[in-house]
């Protein structure tokens, strides 16, 4: 079965704005999806390009490298808001969803309106016409998050209820929450069937220990709902409006799509490429240079190999970028010891080992002191506060003692440090965290 859509017009949040104007069409033209700029929006004074050099503020018809400009594609749901969408329209889920296919237009057009960044996707020119369903308790989407995830059909009021997570990237189940009491906006992500240990809250004793070790992360909180674990993300692409009484979206955009590199290559994606990027395009070189350095060095501690490019991602207001806060440091189920990164880290190499971080210091303006200072200042944060975050997130002795070197300070992160490197010295699997902890404060 196929559900298919020829043209879809995309409706931008210029900077600062509160209503969006509509920007462009993309059309299904052969086996592409070109892209034009209306009229309309390029006689405007504040027009900026969705994404230059890929969408260049220019008339005509624009033919994409890949199957559609990455810029766009950045703001269609993936994995999880797909599977949403096919039961949504068809009735299908598990095994047999996969059999049925939806053309990418059909995919954006039947996500929420409340994506991620500053773009929407329209079947009208004229008219904007959100596709928000309404408040949705928390329990609702739990219960229809868990549903959906174990295959199971949903009735029609739950089926409105999880719309509200299918503009979302990611394959785990997630749904958008509103606090409007609050004014805030979060991402929740629940615990998956399949799940064979507490992986919503690895993330946020993950997320929290960067915020101590001074990364530049999303806040994030715990909750329950159901009896299912949920962590809480507040957005950083939505600004409160207090005098309009209404919210002003932030433009933004994946790495890799400023690496300029499709869905089908994201294994060519590195870090020196984007530090690179940085180096040029960005606000603030140096300090940004050092967060992202920084972020390299925290997920190969705490176990985070799913660094791929679409979980990075940059603001752009039409003239430079800004890195946004990180948002998806997730630390990964581990059998073993060796891992490697998602993004190279320097020259052809992945290995998720401190050694590959020190080597690759230069790329990021760093000296080999200022590399270890960064290592060193994260290991004591982990360590000094593991326990404190660990009962924050009411973590088990058994996922506690789970967590610790295997997916949180793996002996894999320290081998083959040079004996000079300042960092501590080779781990000796069969050390417990006490032995750890005194071997860190000597060293």
């Amino acid at each position: 079965m196929t559900i298919s859509n020829d043209r879809a017009y995309v409706w931008i949040w210029l900077p600062g704005a509160t209503n969006p104007v509509v920007a462009g069409v993309i059309t299904a033209q052969s086996k592409k999806y070109v892209f034009t700029y209306g009229q309309s929006y390029l006689k405007r004074e504040n027009a900026i390009p969705i994404f230059e050099p890929e969408l260049p503020l220019v008339q005509g018809t624009q033919v994409p490298v890949f199957e559609m400009a990455s810029c766009l594609r950045d703001g269609a749901p993936d994995a999880w808001g797909r599977r949403v969408i096919l039961n949504k329209l068809t009735g299908a889920s598990g095994k047999e969803a996969n059999t049925m296919a939806l053309n990418e237009l059909t995919f954006m057009l039947e996500s929420g309106s409340d994506r991620i960044g500053g773009l929407d996707f329209q079947y009208s020119a004229s008219e904007y016409v959100s596709r928000e369903v309404g408040f949705a308790s928390l329990d609702a989407l739990t219960e229809a998050a868990d549903l959906l995830d174990r295959g199971i059909p949903l009735p029609p009021e739950l089926c409105r209820a999880i719309q509200h997570g299918t503009s979302i990237g990611g394959a785990r189940p997630k749904v958008l929450i509103d606090d409007q009491k609050n004014n805030r906006k979060y991402i929740a992500k629940f615990s998956a069937s399949n799940d064979s240990y507490s992986v919503v809250k690895a993330e946020f004793i993950a997320m929290r220990l960067a915020k101590l070790a001074g990364l530049n992360v999303a806040t994030v909180s715990m909750t329950c709902s159901l009896g299912k674990d949920v962590i809480l993300i507040e957005r950083f692409d939505r600004l409160y409006n207090a005098v309009e009484n209404t919210w002003t979206r932030r433009l933004m955009v994946s790495a890799l799509t400023l690496l300029s590199l499709s869905e089908d290559f994201p294994h060519y994606a590195s870090y020196p490429d984007l530090a690179a990027l940085i180096r040029g395009q960005f606000y603030h070189p140096r300090q940004t240079l050092r967060e992202l350095y920084s972020r390299i060095t925290f997920n190969i501690l705490v176990g985070n190999t799913d660094d791929h490019a679409r979980n990075h991602a940059a603001f752009w207001d039409g003239r430079q970028f800004e890195l946004t806060p990180a948002f998806d440091i997730c630390p990964q189920g581990r059998s073993g010891q060796e891992a490697t990164q998602a993004m190279l880290i320097t020259e052809n190499n992945r290995y998720s080992q401190l050694r590959t971080c020190l080597e690759a210091a230069v790329h990021f303006n760093l000296s080999a002191t200022e590399a270890t200072d960064i290592i060193r200042h994260q290991i004591a944060v982990v360590v000094d506060h593991w326990d404190q975050i660990c009962d924050e997130a009411t973590l088990s002795e058994i996922d506690k003692r789970l967590f610790m070197g295997n997916q949180f300070l793996n002996p894999y992160a320290f081998y083959n440090l040079p004996p000079n490197s300042g960092i501590i010295p080779q781990w000796d699997i069969s050390m417990d965290m006490e032995e750890f902890v005194i071997k860190t404060n000597k060293d």
